[in-house]
């Protein structure tokens, strides 16, 4: 994972959980919240616990930003980019309309960053091999940047099994040898983790945040 991160996925594919664990784990600087097209679980909710991380949350600068949808970006969304000793993880909103954002990065294009595609095959516009390359496709082309590695986020909520996990990455697989993308992470929920596991992939034990019950 680069010092610029972003994570992108169609909604409800696990984008927010992902970029709390993430920015955990590798003790990032900052999240920078940039879903202002379907923000249902909005990753700058959980400010408290990256506070408590001495992780910043950048997203909007007005009042109350707590409780609006507005596609309001704060100038402080750069910082990563002017200050490259710092890492950063962005989630951005969901699909490739939700990509457009990274338009506004397009001066920056010598930076080197990671851009992650986001994927749970138990959502119906991510459950087929061909499916994920046009989403793949499509975020490339309305956002300027290229996808450069693949997260199984495979899951059926509290009903996930190992097995689903598996079936999960058969087709991230292919998807991955068609397009020489790697499979960067599998996430694993922390209640079904366990020393022994082989995916492909780091296996990211996901603590929930949002759906603390994952009902």
């Amino acid at each position: 994972m680069k010092n610029i991160t972003f994570l992108t996925g169609y909604y409800g594919s696990g984008k927010s959980e992902l970029a709390i664990n993430l920015a955990l784990k590798y003790k990032v600087d900052y999240v920078v919240d940039l879903d202002v097209i379907n923000p249902y679980f909005r990753t700058r909710e959980q400010e408290k616990i990256f506070k408590e991380n001495d992780i910043e949350v950048i997203s909007s600068d007005l009042d109350y930003k707590m409780h609006i949808d507005m596609p309001y970006i704060s100038q402080r969304v750069y910082i990563p980019f002017n200050n490259q000793s710092k890492r950063a993880i962005y989630d951005l909103g969901g699909n490739d309309i939700g990509a457009k954002l990274l338009r506004q990065f397009e001066d920056y294009n010598d930076v080197d960053i990671d851009l992650f595609l986001v994927v749970n095959v138990y959502r119906e516009e991510s459950n087929t091999k061909d499916k994920i390359i046009e989403l793949i496709n499509n975020i490339e082309g309305k956002g300027g940047f290229k996808v450069t590695g693949l997260i199984n986020n495979s899951n059926l909520l509290k009903e996930t099994t190992i097995e689903d996990i598996s079936y999960g990455e058969n087709i991230i697989k292919e998807v991955s040898d068609y397009t020489k993308l790697p499979i960067v992470y599998t996430a694993v929920w922390e209640k079904l983790y366990s020393d022994n596991l082989k995916f492909l992939g780091k296996i990211i034990k996901l603590k929930l945040y949002f759906r603390k019950d994952w009902l």
